[in-house]
C-alpha cells in the first residue's frame, strides 16, 4: 500500500512538471514571472500548512528568484512552475497520507 502511494505521488509530481514546463516554453515576461512566483509561494505555504513542506521546493524558489534578478524571466518562471508542481504533489502527499494510515492500521 505504501508503495503504490509513493508511486502516485511521484506520477502527480512527474505530471504537474510536465505541465509546468510546457507552460513556460513560451517566451515570459517579468509580469509572467511575479504571478508564476506568487503561485508557487502560496502552494508552498499551504504545503507548510499540512505540515509537508519539501525542501526542493524552497530550493527551486531560490532558483527562479535568481534566474528572475539575473534577467533571464523564461527560466525564473519555468523554475517557480516546478516549484509549484513540487508544492502542489507535497500537499497531495500530505492529504493522502493523512488517510492512507488508517488501511494499514491493525484492527
Amino acid at each position: 500500500m505504501r508503495r503504490d502511494l509513493q508511486k502516485s505521488t511521484l506520477a502527480l509530481a512527474a505530471a504537474f512538471l510536465i505541465a509546468g514546463t510546457a507552460l513556460a516554453l513560451a517566451a515570459g515576461s517579468e509580469a509572467d514571472f511575479k504571478a508564476a512566483y506568487a503561485a508557487a509561494e502560496a502552494a508552498n505555504k499551504e504545503a507548510f500548512s499540512v505540515r509537508n513542506q519539501w525542501t526542493t521546493t524552497a530550493a527551486t524558489l531560490a532558483a527562479a528568484k535568481k534566474a528572475a534578478d539575473a534577467g533571464d524571466f523564461d527560466a525564473a518562471i519555468a523554475s517557480a512552475k516546478e516549484a509549484e508542481a513540487l508544492a502542489k504533489a507535497s500537499i497531495f502527499q500530505a492529504t493522502s497520507e493523512k488517510q492512507r494510515w488508517k488501511d494499514l492500521e491493525i484492527r
